[in-house]
């Protein structure tokens, strides 16, 4: 090969190579774009119709975590607070 040639390349590559640089967050952006109407297209079909003709969600599936208990809410009024000092949430209650 000759430079001539060579250089016929290696211009033809950059030329190449700047328009991949150019098209590809378009891509990406198409691909994330469909990929988000494929998951609002499957929350669609998850929802039935009330009797009235509202749309109401369906009924979630359950896992290990719903099944567990959950703790107790914490006493707020016996939070790590000075002597004297009430909590900001006892305060407004007042």
């Amino acid at each position: 090969m000759d430079t001539t040639r060579m250089e016929a390349l290696l211009g033809a590559l950059a030329v190449l190579g700047l328009l991949v640089l150019m098209v590809l967050p378009a891509v990406i952006g198409i691909v994330h774009d469909r990929r988000i109407d494929r998951q609002l297209k499957q929350a669609e079909a998850g929802r039935t119709t009330a009797p009235g003709g509202r749309d109401v969600p369906a009924a979630p599936a359950r896992t290990t975590r719903d099944a567990t208990p959950s703790r107790a809410p914490r006493d707020v009024t016996s939070s790590h607070t000075p002597r004297g000092a009430t909590s900001h949430r006892t305060t407004r209650a007042a």
